[in-house]
């Protein structure tokens, strides 16, 4: 039995038309992880679409309104090998109805890979999929510099590109040393796994060698146990069996848990009986492991996707009250105290009330700008003061950062994106 290799989380991210689809699709068959025999087939059904060309496209896209539109609308995870990772791909759509599939992917990621096509440079959702990367947490990234056949192959136009899209990424906090920038023209397959013989400029990594060089993530195994549940499923002969991700610390079969905030606003407890992932059991599962338990004590009524599991002699912390980072990213006017949008966190949808703003701060360096202004709008950061309108599970950044991001949304679009600094605990 070869050793277990280390499991990544890998978002590609970046703006809609930019390639993200057709260099996933590129890099899973040019890798061996997709066969030539469903290449075959999706050519065919490219073609029969009228889309030639989007066969690589349609390795992620397998919705059939997706391969109708040519639009990625849904995250679609797919596995994929290197010699040193196991990786799920996320491939985030970068269409801006879909921006809310986008922040789960992220604030899943241990590490995104930004398409950028050449042809077009930095576009707006280029900008909104970085900030909204680095609010997030994701710690890694490569850049694609995709489209190099559409712009001659030229050195200059990679390198103009290359300034722009680090010039963006050092304003939101970036360091731009660590990261791999590659030329790709993803359709023809240049330099995804194979090098490229019409860049002979360009000696870097491919992007398959770049995204094999990333760093193991840091996995939390040390801080206490949280799973927020995904989904639940009632299974015959096993009984409630929740779904979800560990993002912190270790789960073990036989472990005495308890889930909150619960659906009455209490905790229910339980104990683990069985572990599952991808149809195997297991002794136990650690963080970035996405798993299916079955837990006895739960009943299906008691708990619901948004709560979180943890060991019972340390409970998630559910927040009556919490002080927040956030950064106002796409705001129609401007953010006042009452205001109560929804805030997409970990897995929970809760609507929350703004009912102080602090301060407001530089975006890039942190500062204070001004203490209690009246509003902020678009571009500002701020530390505000949050009311949940419902139990919400939440921790703060600095004790469990993965349970302390999140975004926030108001129809239908994404406003803003935070992190939790304080809390006022609830008594459950």
């Amino acid at each position: 039995m070869a050793a277990k290799k280390i499991h990544l989380n890998l978002v590609f991210i970046g703006h809609v038309d930019h390639g993200k689809s057709t260099t996933v699709g590129r890099l899973l068959y040019d890798s061996g992880n997709v066969d030539e025999q469903t290449m075959k087939k999706l050519k065919e059904k490219a073609q029969e679409l009228g889309k030639g060309g989007f066969e690589f496209a349609f390795v992620m896209d397998n919705l059939k309104e997706e391969r109708e539109r040519g639009v990625t609308i849904d995250l679609s995870h797919k596995k994929f090998q290197t010699e040193k990772f196991d990786f799920t791909i996320i491939d985030a759509p970068g269409h801006k109805d879909f921006i809310k599939n986008m922040i789960t992917g992220a604030a899943q990621a241990d590490a995104a890979v930004l398409i950028v096509a050449a042809s077009d440079s930095v576009m707006a959702q280029t900008k909104e999929h970085v900030f909204l990367s680095r609010t997030l947490g994701v710690g890694q990234m490569i850049i694609g510099i995709n489209k190099m056949d559409a712009v001659g192959h030229d050195k200059a136009k990679f390198e103009k590109v290359k300034e722009d899209v680090s010039n963006l990424l050092k304003s939101v906090g970036f360091k731009v040393d660590k990261i791999t920038f590659v030329p790709l023209a993803s359709l023809h397959g240049e330099n995804v796994v194979k090098k490229s013989d019409k860049m002979p400029w360009y000696t870097g990594p491919t992007l398959l060698e770049a995204i094999n060089n990333l760093n193991a993530p840091d996995r939390p195994t040390n801080l206490p146990l949280r799973m927020p549940i995904q989904d639940v499923y009632n299974i015959t002969g096993i009984g409630v069996v929740p779904v979800g991700r560990i993002e912190c610390g270790i789960m073990k079969v036989n472990q005495k848990v308890v889930a909150v905030p619960g659906r009455e606003g209490k905790a229910v407890h339980g104990e683990v009986k069985t572990i599952e992932m991808h149809h195997e059991q297991m002794q136990q599962a650690e963080p970035g492991d996405n798993i299916g338990i079955s837990v006895r004590g739960f009943n299906k009524k008691d708990i619901a996707r948004g709560d979180v599991i943890g060991p019972v002699e340390n409970y998630p912390t559910v927040a009556s009250e919490f002080t927040a980072q956030i950064v106002v990213l796409n705001h129609p006017t401007v953010i006042t105290v009452g205001y109560t949008p929804v805030f997409h966190i970990h897995t929970a949808q809760v609507a929350c009330q703004v009912v102080a703003i602090q301060k407001k701060l530089n975006p890039a360096t942190g500062e204070v700008l001004q203490e209690n202004p009246d509003f902020i709008k678009n571009g500002d950061a701020a530390i505000v003061t949050i009311k949940p309108i419902q139990p919400l599970c939440i921790e703060k950044q600095k004790e469990i950062p993965q349970l302390a991001r999140f975004a926030i949304r108001d129809s239908g679009a994404t406003v803003a994106a935070g992190m939790c600094i304080d809390l006022v605990k609830k008594q459950m």
